[in-house]
């Protein structure tokens, strides 16, 4: 497990789509996008999005955008922490960094999609909504027949509204 005592957290740049697609293929879990919707994410959603780098390499990404039909919800859409880097709060400092950048904004509610078998996924929008002292709420968002292929269905997380919380 690595300490993520000197993890920088950015947006990240049109030069990071390469370094998120080879992450996302690599984790084994995640629903692998082109190569060319990475690009496109990294210039058109940077605002919303964050790449963590441990001592100057990739250690985890989190690609989010602002919901056109509710502005004031950040829809956090794909979270990969590198398995070198998981375990060590990555995956949560990288929600909370990008919670506190878009606050500012008008952000008062996140939206994530979880698998029922992804737990760990779970684990960290329940401790993420403890943090922020928001409720969670949890409904379908798509049923399993909706997907062309075998796919479990995906629940909506809705945490909100949020609370900054204390500093730790």
């Amino acid at each position: 497990m690595t300490t993520t005592a000197h993890l920088d957290l950015r947006a990240p740049t049109v030069a990071d789509g390469p370094v998120l697609w080879r992450l996302a293929a690599d984790s084994a879990s995640l629903d692998v996008n082109s190569p060319y919707a990475y690009l496109l994410w990294c210039r058109d959603f940077a605002h919303t999005s964050v790449i963590a780098a441990l001592d100057g390499r990739p250690a985890g990404f989190l690609i989010g955008y602002r919901r056109p039909e509710r502005p004031d919800t950040l829809m956090m859409w794909q979270v990969m922490v590198d398995a070198a880097h998981r375990g060590a709060g990555t995956a949560g400092r990288m929600v909370d960094h990008l919670a506190r950048r878009l606050q500012p904004d008008g952000i008062t509610h996140v939206e994530a999609s979880v698998t029922p078998d992804n737990l760990a996924s779970q684990r960290l929008f329940e401790a993420f909504a403890r943090r922020w002292r928001a409720r969670l709420e949890r409904s379908e968002l798509f049923a399993a027949d909706l997907f062309p292929d075998r796919h479990a269905p995906e629940i909506l997380f809705r945490i909100g509204p949020l609370r900054v919380p204390e500093q730790r």
